[in-house]
């Protein structure tokens, strides 16, 4: 996640920032930070493009046992519902068990390199039961035969059973489904899944960003899509400040396919600044596609789409003289960290201090450099060069919680935000006089362990003008 580019600032040299650095044992309070000023909503929604959907909680599900050292908690199981932004509708599974939902969490599609499947040799395996299970197989009495579950597999014992087998893979859980026929459907589907390959995006543009002169044209940016065709939207100023998006035709593109490649073409007399395009289709996103949330909501994993928006954004940025710097970053869970991608189109080199590391881009190379971040670490921070400035928000969620915490969080109904900074003791759903359908907390109590940490992320040109 985290595609960017710079935005002009009019500082000649790079300044620091100091980011704090936020780590929680089993959850988070994202967005705690000192030192880095405040962001709008805008600049902290950054991704790889694809869908993004807010999460409204199970609607097909039944009882699952997780087995524990602690002893035996039920917890509900199966499929939960996503409304995509722009329009469509997602069915999603659960790839994160011991994490809390967050109400109307707002989530990105995601490259499994980017959440926990990224270091899960058997994450092709859960692709397999997505692809050969409920609802991808509705024909209930036909998954009933293959199975060898019985007559009778209602909707809700298939949702409750492929919940139940995805568990034992994403999570390791020693996990049973209640109910007999889903636990069977759940046997099968464990011992049936093999590896698959993970799917390609909706949508993306590669690379994110890219930088170069005016007067020359900026890219290529690739389209990578499963849609028939994407739309293509020039940057907001392009009335005033002259940028175009043009196709390998030297034309002005409206629309692409997948494959096609798109450039930035900059007026010569242009000042250094910086633009976007964005390209949006509508399509079904690939069976197996993760989803993650900013909110520190449970992850989650593709199980059906409609036909459904999808967009991405690639930026530019541009001047005369000096480094042309571009950034963008995604989340690298097998490294534990973020990796930051360095590209300069100028014609001198630009030196940034990373966590102590001196790295220097020279004239037309690109780097990645790996950020290494501690699980649940909160990351905000500013990098600033050459004129260009740009900031990086998120949290590192690389890995499932409940094995290293403690902490299991049921999964309900409707799922809603865990109180954080508070101490929850063990519900009994008797005494409370809750259903299946109420939002709870089982288990341990939680305790939030907030450990203190700093990044000190600096970036700066050589400059030799003083």
């Amino acid at each position: 996640m985290f595609s960017s580019f710079f935005a002009p600032s009019p500082r000649r040299r790079g300044a620091v920032r100091l980011v704090a650095a936020t780590l929680v044992s089993g959850l988070v309070a994202a967005g705690v930070l000192a030192g880095a000023g405040t962001a709008s909503a805008d600049e902290t929604a950054q991704n790889q493009g694809g869908a993004t959907a807010s999460i409204g909680g199970l609607k097909t599900y039944g009882d699952a046992v997780i087995h524990g050292e602690t002893g035996d908690l039920t917890v509900s199981a199966g499929l939960f519902e996503m409304s995509v932004e722009g329009g469509g509708m997602l069915q999603t599974y659960c790839v994160d068990l011991h994490n809390p939902t967050q109400r109307d969490a707002k989530y990105h599609e995601t490259p499994w390199s980017g959440t926990s499947l990224g270091a899960n040799k058997d994450a092709g395996r859960i692709r397999w039961i997505l692809q050969n299970s409920y609802p991808q197989v509705n024909d209930l009495a036909a998954l009933a035969a293959t199975a060898r579950v019985g007559s009778g597999l209602t909707e809700q014992d298939a949702a409750a059973g492929t919940q139940v087998a995805i568990w034992r893979y994403s999570d390791g859980a020693d996990v049973d489904a209640l109910d007999p026929q889903a636990e069977k459907l759940a046997d099968y589907l464990e011992k049936s899944a093999r590896n698959m390959t993970e799917p390609a995006a909706s949508l993306t543009l590669d690379p994110p960003a890219v930088s170069g002169r005016p007067g020359a044209l900026l890219g290529p940016v690739t389209v990578h899509t499963n849609a028939s065709a994407v739309t293509v939207a020039p940057p907001a100023d392009a009335a005033t400040s002259g940028v175009r998006i043009i196709g390998k035709d030297g034309k002005d593109a409206t629309s692409a396919l997948d494959g096609s490649q798109l450039f930035f073409e900059v007026p010569e007399d242009a000042p250094a600044g910086s633009a976007d395009l964005t390209v949006q289709a509508s399509t079904t996103v690939p069976v197996g596609r993760a989803f993650t949330s900013e909110s520190r909501s449970q992850t989650q994993i593709l199980a059906g789409s409609s036909e459904s928006t999808v967009s991405a954004k690639a930026g530019a940025s541009w001047a005369a003289t000096g480094a042309i710097p571009a950034l963008s970053a995604a989340r690298n869970c097998a490294k534990g960290g973020l990796d930051i991608t360095a590209a300069n189109e100028g014609d001198e080199a630009f030196t940034f201090d990373l966590l102590g590391a001196e790295h220097t881009i020279t004239a037309g190379e690109s780097r990645t450099v790996t950020v290494p971040l501690q699980e649940d670490q909160a990351y905000d921070f500013t990098i600033e060069a050459a004129g260009f400035d740009k900031r990086f928000t998120g949290v590192l969620d690389c890995r499932t919680q409940g094995s290293a915490t403690g902490v299991t969080i049921q999964t309900l109904s409707e799922p809603s935000p865990v109180t954080v900074g508070t101490t929850t003791a063990d519900v009994n759903l008797a005494e409370t006089g809750a259903s299946a359908a109420t939002p709870m907390i089982v288990g341990v109590a939680i305790a939030l362990v907030v450990f203190g940490g700093a990044a000190l992320i600096v970036v700066r040109r050589r400059d030799t003008q003083g």
